[in-house]
């Protein structure tokens, strides 16, 4: 695909600065003895020659983040980061953030980013996607946990971004209000008709699978089942009227920064073509992304 003219229309509603869409120790040995602002600038540069100049961050745990938001208005990109993601100790998100034992350390977290610029809090609540076998990595969080998450950093007067998989923890996010859901992987009919009636948007990454057909790193066979069942997923969702936003996950494997941003727009063109003017609903979904981030 061509790059668009600048800019390109949509944002790039989720992407890690730090990774590399190749190799993630790589990427992280790049940045454990500080940040390494090279990165930072190299990355942002494929943004901008893609006419791609609103970007929201998924956080790390190096200040990799915060440098690119000091950064960015040098490229003409509006940047936006919860510095780091919040797990709860023993599950998914180390990655990419902090962890907490109990809702008073989650409190104390999202304290913490606010004194360090965050735009945001980005919470995970499930694992993620095992590509040998299907299915999730790991158990989700509790639907209290889940409603607490989101009811706390509501009350704190940020919105909230979360690493959701899985029907159930997809279901209670929606229904305690979450702002924006990444990945969403697995939800149900019923879910996804919550969602449309929900103010929810919904951000699948979808590429983050669709570029792996091919590669060989995992079974073919289980990859593409997972690919389809997320455009059938993505027709309803759209028939349904819910509100669905382009982020690639860029820095994820296979998924590279500015043109991750154009692979997901082929990925929806080609789940979404048989709609006329899908894109449009998408820009709408995309400026309440920015509003509320």
């Amino acid at each position: 695909m061509e790059p668009k003219q600048y800019p390109f229309p949509f944002g790039e509603c989720h992407m890690h600065i730090f990774m590399n869409g190749r190799d993630y120790h790589a990427a992280v040995r790049a940045q454990s003895h500080g940040v390494n602002e090279q990165v930072i600038r190299d990355h942002f540069e494929e943004y901008r020659k893609r006419g791609i100049i609103w970007l929201r961050d998924g956080g790390d745990h190096y200040g990799t983040s915060k440098r690119a938001m000091e950064i960015a208005p040098e490229y003409g990109i509006t940047y936006r980061t919860p510095v780091f993601a919040i797990h709860k100790a023993g599950h998914y998100g180390g990655i990419v953030g902090r962890e907490f034992r109990d809702m008073r350390e989650y409190r104390g977290l999202i304290g913490e980013l606010r004194r360090q610029g965050g735009h945001f809090v980005k919470i995970m609540i499930s694992g993620i996607m095992d590509f040998d076998r299907g299915g999730l990595t790991e158990d989700s969080l509790t639907d209290g946990e889940i409603r607490e998450m989101i009811h706390i950093a509501h009350q704190e007067g940020f919105s909230v971004m979360a690493h959701t998989n899985g029907n159930r923890a997809a279901l209670a996010a929606i229904e305690a209000g979450l702002d924006s859901m990444e990945h969403g992987n697995f939800m149900e009919e019923e879910t996804i008709r919550a969602l449309a009636q929900s103010d929810t948007v919904w951000v699948p990454t979808v590429v983050t699978v669709k570029n792996l057909i091919g590669d060989g790193r995992f079974p073919d066979a289980v990859v593409k089942e997972i690919w389809e069942g997320q455009k059938r997923r993505l027709r309803l969702a759209y028939r349904l009227g819910a509100k669905m936003a382009l982020g690639s996950d860029a820095g994820a494997y296979r998924v590279m920064h500015g043109q991750g941003l154009l692979d997901e727009y082929q990925a929806f063109s080609e789940a979404l073509g048989e709609f006329p003017g899908w894109e449009a609903r998408v820009l709408l979904a995309d400026k309440k992304i920015r509003k509320l981030f």
